[in-house]
């Protein structure tokens, strides 16, 4: 095959390799030992309707390899319907010629169904009686959790297996085959080491990117007129790595949480590390922003008050400037706030003082707090014995201001880190003035 000939094909490089059998899956050794589920599933000597699965795992895992080696290994028709495109109705012809295809075989066929998480609770309704009742072998595959996006009954009726990201190793078997492979680039090409690298890199365990990345790279050379593919070529050929990431899904989730915990942990590189990432997914940014100013006030507060100001500055900031540019007020915050001190005493005090409101602990307000200024109010004894701070040269008083029930209560309890440590002694020392304690 020449190397020209190689981008008249028909059909992508991804598609063109798709293993045929299960041996000839790279990756998942976890889910495809010997004995266990999908291997069994895979066998055509094994009787009886075999049971449904769901796939769990990022884009590119294997999913929909999965489904079409399972069923062309067991000789078992293969259907598949997507959820994006598929309706109720779809579903019910798929179970309507299955019950015929049962008879006539005497196996189900396998129904794969990709993007399961996209189907209603009506549609995944509609396929419950196919699989209840053994007329199809389902082979649901989802980017998300399926504890969320699908119906507990199916659930309950079906295998859950996930998929782990390929590693470096995986997916460098699956470019050298490409390389090799005579549906592939059939060794009209050479892939330089540093190439593969780069490619392994930017595909991130992902088989289906690293491909796609690869015969783009080819196509590079190609056109330059060499049969060498070097990290120069695969620079030209993606100008970015598409970052694995579902604004919708688990790794929305998985990204922000990990953002935010990064922050919270002080690792400041880290956390660039997740902003980048939610930033080339295309992540809102005033989303990233109110993240920040909730994180500011929760686990920075008091130890740098600041942290709270240039955090709302950085949101202002976003909403005026818009993006790309507000990438770098966003940095900025991201950075300051991961080296601040941190304390979370004001976010656990609020908490505690609810939850003592929540439980009845409240008590009556102390009379020489009460409001004075309507008739009638002093007849009630409402400010009598009140006690002006600023006539104490202190500027604070011995006084109660707590209900009765509450004398004891000690919700804001400052951490000897940053500015909180200075707040510490001086809370300390009010406290002492208010309850009397002077000596």
């Amino acid at each position: 095959m020449s190397s020209d000939s190689l981008f008249r094909a028909p059909v992508p490089l991804a598609v063109a390799l798709r293993p045929t059998s299960v041996d000839e899956v790279i990756g998942q050794d976890h889910v495809l030992s010997a004995g266990s589920p999908l291997r069994m599933l895979a066998d055509p000597e094994r009787e009886g309707p075999g049971s449904s699965v769901i796939l769990w795992g990022p884009p590119g895992t294997g999913k929909t390899t999965l489904a079409s080696v399972i069923a062309r290994s067991s000789g078992r028709k293969f259907v598949e319907l997507s959820a994006v495109t598929a309706g109720v109705k779809d579903v019910r012809d798929v179970m309507s010629d299955a019950r015929v295809e049962g008879e006539l075989s005497g196996r189900a066929p396998v129904l794969f169904l990709d993007e399961i998480h996209r189907f209603s609770k009506a549609q995944q309704d509609a396929l419950l009686p196919g699989v209840e009742n053994g007329l199809v072998v389902l082979i649901a595959a989802t980017t998300e959790n399926p504890s969320f996006s699908v119906i507990s009954p199916l659930l309950s009726r079906s295998l859950l297996i996930t998929l782990k990201p390929l590693g470096p190793d995986h997916i460098r078997d699956v470019l050298d085959r490409a390389v090799a492979d005579p549906r592939g680039l059939a060794g009209a090409f050479t892939l330089d080491d540093d190439a593969r690298e780069d490619l392994v890199r930017i595909a991130g365990g992902d088989a289906r990117k690293a491909l796609t990345a690869l015969e783009a790279s080819a196509a590079v050379a190609s056109a330059g007129g060499v049969s060498t593919i070097d990290p120069e070529h695969v620079a030209l050929a993606v100008d970015r790595a598409l970052v694995r990431y579902d604004s919708g899904g688990d790794q929305h989730y998985d990204v922000i949480s990990a953002f935010i915990k990064s922050v919270r942990g002080s690792d400041a590189d880290a956390a660039l590390h997740y902003l980048a990432r939610m930033i080339e997914a295309g992540e809102d940014p005033r989303f990233i922003a109110r993240r920040l100013i909730i994180l500011a006030s929760e686990d920075i507060g008091l130890a740098d008050p600041q942290a709270l100001t240039l955090a709302v500055s950085a949101a202002q900031a976003v909403a005026l400037i818009g993006m790309p540019e507000g990438r770098i007020p966003l940095a900025e915050a991201t950075v300051y706030l991961a080296l601040a001190p941190k304390s979370n005493s004001a976010y656990v005090g609020i908490n505690e003082a609810q939850r003592d409101i929540r439980e009845g602990r409240s008590g009556e307000v102390p009379a020489p707090l009460r409001d004075a200024h309507y008739p009638g109010s002093s007849s009630l004894g409402h400010g009598q014995g009140y006690r002006y701070p600023h006539d104490d040269a202190a500027g604070i008083v011995p006084q109660s201001y707590a209900p009765d029930t509450l004398l004891d209560a000690h919700y804001y309890r400052p951490v000897p880190r940053g500015l909180e440590r200075e707040l510490q002694e001086r809370s300390r020392h009010i406290r002492d003035i208010l309850r009397g304690n002077t000596d």
